[in-house]
């Protein structure tokens, strides 16, 4: 049974570890990389004790980086005003 439902903005970005972490009891921390949330992962676990969390997250925004960072550049470059002549 997981110890506790987090949502993923209550978690912190590592950099060091390249992971979302959150505090364990333990005094560890419970991680979970990228990579394991967009393959579906929603358990962070500590790498201290047998304690898990539940990740609440929304799988979409982890899908695809590069496809994201495209729609959100072409829908920046669509909003952008056009020139007008005026005689």
């Amino acid at each position: 049974m997981s110890y506790d439902d987090v949502e993923i903005e209550d978690m912190e970005w590592n950099e060091e570890l390249g992971a979302f972490t959150y505090p364990c009891p333990c005094g560890d921390l419970f991680q979970i990389t990228k990579a394991d949330l967009k393959l579906g992962e929603e358990i962070a676990r500590c790498p201290s004790c047998s304690l898990y969390i539940t990740v609440i997250y929304n799988q979409e925004d982890f899908m695809d980086d590069n496809k994201s960072n495209r729609n959100s550049k072409t829908l920046t470059s669509s909003k952008l005003p056009q020139a007008v002549t005026v005689a």
